[in-house]
């Protein structure tokens, strides 16, 4: 491939709605270039998720951009995602640049951060595609969010301001995939419209033949070509950006359930982060892994998680309004097992003293574990290691609260970077169930406490199941993408002269010398 005078060739992967599946399109491009041997690096200029992870140089950066970095066998760095969201309550958002927190802002105040961060933005690209070969650059939402447009910095504004070519990506299990493919196009400025290359279809299910009609009339209609129809595949992504893409049950498992299926259920409460913590048990064989919401789903788990938080305070008060923190309380007292994980861990404990991200001050926890928790001002960002249950262990931590175990508590002993007491185990690191051994022994320690004759699998190996579904993302884009034309899409950007898609306003539907005032 040539280099163009931006550096390295690159495209945009847009999509016509949230979670229309542009991270799962962007991995599989960058696992599919990188087969070719390729230096490939995924871009996402902005990106709102609770889902994060720290990089080996200490930056926090979205989950999903990390796995993408991981499709392309490079490690994640800050510049692959410069501009982080992370929404919590009263319609706040912390913003994360390069990997640190700078601040909190709401829709309208984040207006005052937008310069900045699109030179942020620019410079972070124009990084990567001085260092690799190819770049395969995400969008965020929808380009045809019009109502942001004058701010973008993630679709179109990037797309104009790098000069990429657009893939425009349509979930057809949705419904109405046309229309929102169309409709995406129209509603664009024309020099948007000039940089927006093709289609691909996303989730299909059916006979091809069926949807050759519509796909031509698509071609018709816009002028541009249908690059893939990607064909539905379950389960073959396990690092999601958001709460939108969580399934009840997440669980290999099924119906009915044996004395030897390990029950696993997870409290999804309102402001849900790093849920990604749970993936590496959703592949273990023998678990089910579900998510809950009311007390009585909790009765027949053999471990409840409270997983991570970006609102401890207010996920503690949905848990009691719930009833879930008294039935969490009673599972401890009653000897069954109950994992925190950083804010679920954090509610565990006696008090929090809360001054930063809620402002409330002193709150009483749950009291289940020993230990004071003091939110701090700057946020603890690592990769840290260690050994438990005789195995080890590394994982990464991203919290502003401090906890401080009791020192010589009675029953209590340490676990990782926090402790156990009876059957309820407490730690701020995110990442460790993905550590094969430990994990069997926890799970297999869990099930001695909960009376469950469940077993580990000795051989299921976590980060080999994602590196199969990566290369499964590859082969969907190998197998069901004209991959010769992407290939002449990065090298030559989008071709001239595409045909402008006049928008369906009101005046283009009304006959000749019709008002449409009324």
């Amino acid at each position: 491939m040539r280099r163009t005078v931006r550096g390295a060739p690159a495209l945009l992967v847009a999509g016509t709605t949230s979670d229309a599946g542009k991270s799962v399109i962007t991995a599989g491009l960058c696992r599919w270039l990188a087969r070719q041997g390729l230096k490939v690096a995924p871009f996402k200029a902005q990106n709102m998720s609770l889902n994060s992870v720290v990089t080996p140089d200490g930056a926090e950066i979205g989950r999903a951009q990390a796995m993408q970095a991981a499709a392309c066998g490079i490690e994640p760095s800050a510049a692959m995602n410069p501009v982080l969201l992370k929404p919590g309550g009263d319609r706040r958002s912390q913003v994360v640049v390069r990997g640190r927190a700078i601040g909190e802002a709401d829709a309208l105040t984040y207006r005052d951060y937008k310069e900045r961060l699109r030179g942020v933005a620019a410079e972070s690209l124009a990084e990567l595609r001085a260092e690799y070969d190819v770049v395969i650059c995400e969008g965020a939402g929808s380009p045809a969010e019009i109502n942001l447009r004058a701010g973008d910095i993630a679709n179109m504004g990037l797309a104009r301001a790098a000069d990429l070519p657009v893939l425009v990506v349509g979930d057809i299990d949705r419904g109405g995939v046309f229309a929102a493919m169309h409709g995406t196009l129209a509603l664009l400025e024309p020099a948007d419209q000039a940089l927006v290359a093709g289609f691909v279809v996303n989730k299909f299910r059916g006979a091809p033949e069926l949807l050759e009609p519509g796909l031509d009339m698509l071609r018709g209609l816009t002028g541009r070509p249908v690059y893939g129809v990607l064909p539905w595949l379950d389960g073959l992504w396990l690092d999601v950006e958001d709460s939108l893409a969580l399934s009840v049950d997440r669980g290999p498992m099924r119906a009915p359930k044996g004395p030897d299926t390990l029950r696993v259920a997870v409290v999804r409460t309102p402001r849900i982060s790093n849920f990604t913590d749970i993936d590496a048990l959703t592949v273990e064989p023998g678990v089910d892994v579900r998510f809950v919401t009311a007390p009585h789903e909790m009765d027949d788990a053999d471990l409840v998680i409270l997983p991570g938080s970006r609102a401890t305070v207010a996920d503690l008060t949905w848990l009691r309004e719930r009833g879930l923190a008294d039935a969490v309380a009673r599972r401890a007292r009653e000897g069954r097992p109950v994992l925190g994980i950083c804010g679920g861990y954090q509610m565990l404990a006696r008090d929090i003293q809360d001054d930063v991200e809620s402002g409330a001050g002193r709150v009483p926890g749950l009291g289940l574990l020993p230990a004071e928790v003091r939110f701090a001002a700057e946020k603890t960002l690592g990769r840290p290691e260690a050994v438990e249950y005789g195995h080890p262990v590394v994982a990464y931590e991203i919290h502003h609260g401090v906890i401080e175990v009791d020192p010589g508590a009675p029953a209590t002993v340490p676990f990782l970077d926090g402790c156990r007491r009876g059957s309820v185990w407490g730690t701020t690191w995110h990442g460790a169930l993905e550590n094969n051994e430990f994990r069997r022994a926890f799970l297999a320690d869990v099930a001695r406490r909960a009376g469950r004759d469940f077993v580990p699998a000795p051989a299921t190996d976590f980060a080999a199941e994602r590196a199969a579904r990566l290369d499964a993302l590859g082969d969907l884009v190998e197998d069901h993408m004209d991959t010769g034309a992407l290939i002449r899409l990065l090298e030559g950007g989008a071709p001239e002269g595409l045909p402008v898609v006049p928008p369906a306003g009101v005046a283009g539907l009304l006959p000749a010398g019709v008002s449409g005032a009324g």
